[in-house]
């Protein structure tokens, strides 16, 4: 990876950490499976992290012995090419820790919402000692008997079910791979994907883009959301029709926040922007700052497993890589 992303991910008793359980080609990173250069034929394991260029069928010829790809990050398909697989490359990813943050993002906005924290924020600000008190009812329910539509038990759907338990919410799970009982071991009600729009006081969505997924929601789903509702999307901005997104958010019926969007940044004419019902972050809501350290414990983690000849936690499998993000 780039020097800036590696002191991003590592510190120096990462590189030690590295260096205690196997032979390391160098404390500093290489920007490219080429530049590894003389040591080649040594390299089993490669770690990777934000920004690492793909490693493809070609990569063998400059790394005979590669074994293991560990990923310091969440998605690895721009990463890694499935076609490595029949050659024994293993990989493993930190995706279940890059989760926790945005799980954490999505609650936040949750309670918010729920409280009405932003609205009592704005009328405050605009009545200022005109404020009427005694209205404080009128705007925002708190959490009692709302509904949470949570669509994919991904890592991060999986994650934001746990941390709604202690909440006296509704969790809906929409998960075409996931069965009433496994959904009710999580703590949630599985629903199919019109119903959960219908009754969602607030809909996250936490699906990785697939094929299948990409536009999965859009002016039929928009529709189908009650009044009143949030959608928050931390997956992908692809897996919504951001046209169709735009008009039914520019009817004030519901509103949205984006901490994803297609394109990436956001296009400055884009109508979002104005919206005062539209919250638009800059794809903040993974790991940040020290959380993107977690991130690299975990690899780390995996590697030292790896070297004892243990199972990996996190390893992706052929058979998982057409639902892996």
């Amino acid at each position: 990876m780039a020097r800036e992303r590696f002191v991003q991910h590592f510190r120096p008793d990462h590189v030690d950490r590295l260096a205690a359980c196997c032979d390391l080609v160098s404390r500093e990173p290489f920007g490219s499976i080429a530049d590894i250069g003389a040591c080649r034929d040594d390299v089993e394991i490669v770690v990777t992290g934000w920004g690492s260029p793909r490693i493809g069928p070609d990569s063998l010829a400059v790394l005979p012995r590669l074994r293991l790809v560990a990923h310091a990050a969440g998605t690895l398909k721009n990463i890694v090419d499935p076609a490595l697989f029949p050659h024994g490359l293993r990989v493993t990813t930190a995706a279940r820790v890059n989760a926790a943050p945005v799980a954490e993002f999505c609650l936040s906005w949750i309670l918010r919402w729920n409280k009405g924290i932003d609205r009592f924020e704005r009328d405050y600000r605009l009545s200022r000692s005109g404020y009427d008190f005694a209205d404080r009812s009128a705007v925002g329910s708190g959490d009692d008997r709302i509904s949470v539509g949570i669509i994919s038990a991904s890592h991060v759907g999986r994650s934001l079910i746990r941390l709604l338990q202690p909440i006296d919410v509704e969790c809906l799970l929409f998960d075409p791979f996931v069965d009433e009982a496994a959904a009710g071991a999580m703590g949630a009600r599985k629903v199919d994907l019109e119903p959960l729009l219908e009754m969602a006081d607030v809909v996250s969505l936490n699906a990785p883009l697939l094929p299948a997924t990409e536009r999965m929601i859009g002016a039929r789903q928009f529709a189908a959301m009650k009044d009143g509702a949030l959608f928050i999307n931390t997956a992908r901005g692809r897996i919504v029709d951001h046209e169709a997104m735009a008009d039914a958010l520019s009817e004030g019926r519901i509103s949205a926040v984006l901490d994803v969007t297609d394109p990436e940044p956001l296009p400055s004419g884009s109508p979002l922007w104005d919206m005062p019902n539209v919250w638009i972050t800059p794809h903040v809501a993974g790991s940040l700052g020290h959380e993107v350290f977690r991130m690299t414990d975990w690899c780390l983690s995996e590697v030292e497993r790896y070297c004892r000849g243990e199972a990996l936690l996190s390893e992706i499998r052929p058979s998982d890589w057409g639902r892996a993000a």
